[in-house]
């Protein structure tokens, strides 16, 4: 009597299957990756940061605050990028300060070097410069200032706030005093100008 032969397994159509299996569930991964856009990047060290980063970063929180407080994205951006050098100051990649805002009180502060043009000349200085989480907690609070002024003048910056293009409200951050630098309005509209800051605008 013949014994009947087991069937053996095709090794060949099963290995051919394992791997054609595998490479579709890497392709479908690859394919969802492709699909989320990270929102926000890791700001752990700015310094490191690009400038089309630097702009991913903060400008959606930019637009935000336009829609609460009416101030355009494109004089907040303006006024990071040459505050800070794009995030890459100490003050903005340490201490997460973009805007130069100093501390009061018992604010949380850093006391660090800063240039201020007194009797038509630069001189450098120590400053107490306010410490912060994040830059978004940098925008938020920056806004607040414009938005309340300060103790002695809370409508300092009022016209910043209902100024209908980036030119006026530049020049209206300058007729306060933000900066002691005379060419402050001028510089914040050619960076905004150099990098079409006002298509953040909305």
């Amino acid at each position: 009597m013949k014994k009947r032969k087991r069937n053996q397994p095709n090794w060949v159509l099963i290995i051919s299957g394992f791997f054609i299996i595998c490479g579709s569930f890497i392709f479908s991964i690859r394919q969802l990756s492709d699909q989320i856009t990270p929102t926000t990047i890791n700001v752990e060290n700015p310094s490191k940061v690009t400038r089309q980063e630097f702009l991913d970063t903060i400008a959606p929180h930019a637009q935000e605050l336009q829609q609460g407080y009416g101030i355009l994205p494109s004089i907040i951006l303006g006024q990071a990028i040459l505050e800070s050098n794009w995030g890459t100051s100490q003050l903005a990649a340490e201490y997460y300060n973009l805007f130069g805002v100093k501390a009061y009180g018992s604010q949380k502060a850093i006391r660090l070097d800063t240039k201020e043009f007194v009797n038509e000349q630069w001189i450098t200085i120590k400053g107490n410069f306010r410490v912060y989480e994040s830059w978004d907690e940098s925008l938020d609070e920056h806004t607040q200032l414009l938005v309340n002024g300060v103790s002695w003048n809370p409508q300092k910056y009022e016209k910043v706030l209902t100024a209908n293009s980036y030119k006026e409200a530049a020049l209206a951050l300058q007729e306060a005093g933000y900066a002691t630098d005379p060419d402050y309005a001028t510089k914040i509209e050619s960076v905004i100008e150099s990098y079409h800051l006002t298509k953040y605008d909305q």
